[in-house]
Formats: C-alpha cells, sequence, structure tokens
C-alpha cells in the first residue's frame, strides 16, 4: 500500500513536469499557455515553434505516461494500483503543480500509459489517431476517437485486465476535450497544418 501511494505520487510529479513549457523556455519560444491555443501540449507547440521542438514535447509527454507504468508494473504492484499510476500521471500533465494546474490535456502522456498497460490496445488507439487526422486533419477529434477506440479495442481484441482503468483514462481525455467538441460541432475548430 505504501510503495503503491509512492508510486502514484511519484506518476502525478512526473505528469506536472510540462514538456511544451519546458521545451519552449530552452528553446526561447513564446509561452504555449499563452500562446496559439493556449494549451501546452505538442500540437500547439508546432504551431509556435515548428517540428522540432513538438517532437521533442511529443516524446516528453509520451515518457511521462509510459516510465511510471512501466516501473510500476516491474515492481509489481497489482494490476489496480498500476492503474492509478497511470491515471495520475495523466492528471499530473491536466493539472500540474509546477505550472499552477495549468496543463494540456494528456493525449500524448494517455498513449505513454496504454502503451505500457495493454501495447496492443495502444497500437489500434495509434492507428485510428493517425487515421482519423489524415483524413480530417482534426487532432481533437482523432485524439477523442483514439481514447474512445482504446475502450473498445481494450475490451474486444485485447486482455481485459485494465478495461476498467483505460475506461477511465478515455473519460478523462475526452472531458478535457469538451470545448474542442462545441468548436467541431460549430465548424470553428482549427485544422492541423503540416506545410
Amino acid at each position: 500500500m505504501i510503495t503503491a501511494t509512492i508510486m502514484i505520487v511519484i506518476a502525478y510529479l512526473i505528469g506536472s513536469l510540462s514538456s511544451a513549457i519546458i521545451v519552449c523556455k530552452l528553446m526561447e519560444l513564446p509561452d504555449p499557455r499563452t500562446q496559439g491555443s493556449g494549451n501546452p501540449g505538442a500540437t500547439n507547440v508546432l504551431r509556435l515553434g515548428g517540428k522540432l521542438p513538438a517532437a521533442i514535447t511529443l516524446l516528453g509527454d509520451v515518457l511521462k505516461g509510459n516510465i511510471p507504468v512501466i516501473i510500476a508494473l516491474i515492481i509489481g504492484l497489482p494490476s489496480l494500483s498500476v492503474g492509478l499510476v497511470a491515471i495520475a500521471a495523466i492528471l499530473g500533465h491536466i493539472f500540474p503543480i509546477f505550472f499552477k494546474f495549468k496543463g494540456g490535456k494528456g493525449v500524448a502522456t494517455f498513449f505513454g500509459a496504454l502503451f505500457a498497460l495493454n501495447w496492443v490496445a495502444g497500437l489500434m488507439a495509434l492507428a485510428t489517431w493517425i487515421v482519423v487526422v489524415a483524413i480530417t486533419r482534426y487532432v481533437s477529434l482523432a485524439s477523442i476517437a483514439a481514447a474512445a477506440g482504446a475502450v473498445l479495442y481494450t475490451l474486444f481484441f485485447a486482455h481485459e485486465t485494465y478495461f476498467l482503468q483505460i475506461l477511465v483514462m478515455a473519460i478523462i481525455i475526452i472531458i478535457t476535450h469538451r470545448e474542442n467538441i462545441k468548436r467541431l460541432k460549430a465548424g470553428t475548430e482549427n485544422k492541423l497544418n503540416l506545410s
């Protein structure tokens, strides 16, 4: 119980290290919380600084979800605790204690945790994200579809040990996209520009 609690706290603190803000400061780019979409995530960093800082941000955010879960698995925590570690990392990204609780939407961190929990569901969710972005150019729609898909893929095609935990993670991701959902409905959501 003590070990699990420590790992959950560590996962939250690791999640709170905002890759977007750190990368933008190091590369002398505008603060992603005040520029572009105002979201400290890889997509906004792409708009502000281009592909390299966005790629570094993306990798950092993925590892924030991946590493704590892998450690939890290695030390043999029970499945419920492992799931809570994953959720804590995502919540750390969304509500980072080091950056006044203003974080990103947690998608990359979700993917990192998902791959550690269930790589089959992770691959299928990533494929969903890529296909939806390729067709629509809406990152938000792709993220929502991937999160929802991860739940279904875990239930029907992969091992079900972490189904409830992945369901909670997906719900969190969809909730963080509530404003995007409104803009998608209104037809005012920004599309991804890769040019």
